[in-house]
């Protein structure tokens, strides 16, 4: 399963300096979680820059902010790059506590394997499982990333084992290369921002709602004692016939 063809409707702008009549655009807060080496910087700025910048991947948890327009909607994205810690035989007690405070910070995810590393692709559930966990009455979009597709010859993970577990796990899933196909990185984030404002405009809604007054029921005590007031002046109003 795979997102609908967006990349033509993608802008990077630079943010303005200052402007009294500037609609301040939504804050959208992406993470990028996976083991190590699978390409989650890559895949960040790739799609920040068009640049492909090689396999390394620093274990600094860099956090990228842009201006982005998806669709004509102006989005102002923050994506978590993480470091890659996460091992397959890991149990949700064993998240880190920064690892933990990003998931609470996010409100879309990326989970990233490499198709060369079959580990990487195990470490996938228990990081889906303890988003779920963090976030368990949320409806909080996950996407799932089968990185490196260039590099056939090397594959571990296969194509159909990627989307059985995406299925198990109600994501979305595509299997992406990060160095040949700039596209197919630009369409998961875009995405991922498109499902994360869809919430945000659910979510303004139903604020929206609850604030709204609800009508009074009527008092029953109250209607009875007007009643008998008026049937109290009309008895003793005099009379007008002679």
């Amino acid at each position: 399963m795979r997102p609908p063809n967006m990349s033509g409707h993608f802008l990077l702008a630079p943010i303005p300096e200052s402007s009294s009549d500037y609609l301040l655009p939504k804050d959208i807060k992406l993470a990028v979680l996976g083991a190590g080496r699978v390409g989650k910087s890559a895949m960040i700025v790739r799609f920040l820059t068009k640049r492909f910048i090689g396999d390394y991947e620093p274990n600094t948890g860099k956090l990228y902010s842009r201006l982005v327009f998806v669709e004509g909607d102006q989005l102002s994205l923050q994506i978590q790059d993480t470091p890659g810690g996460i091992q397959a035989q890991d149990h949700l007690s064993h998240m880190t506590d920064s690892l933990s405070k990003c998931m609470q910070w996010a409100e879309g995810f990326l989970l990233v394997y490499s198709i060369t590393d079959y580990d990487s692709y195990q470490s996938i559930r228990p990081l889906y499982q303890h988003i779920r966990k963090v976030h368990p009455d949320s409806k909080v979009p996950v996407v799932i990333v089968g990185n490196k597709g260039d590099l056939l010859h090397a594959r571990q993970v296969q194509t159909h084992d990627g989307i059985q577990l995406a299925n198990e796990l109600g994501s979305l899933f595509l299997e992406i290369s990060t160095s040949e196909n700039y596209e197919d990185v630009c369409d998961v984030f875009q995405h991922l921002c498109k499902e994360v404002s869809k919430l945000h405009s659910l979510n303004g809604e139903r604020r929206r709602a609850s604030i709204i007054p609800r009508p009074r029921s009527p008092n029953m005590q109250d209607l009875k004692r007007r009643f008998k007031q008026a049937l109290s002046s009309k008895v003793k109003a005099p009379s007008t016939l002679g």
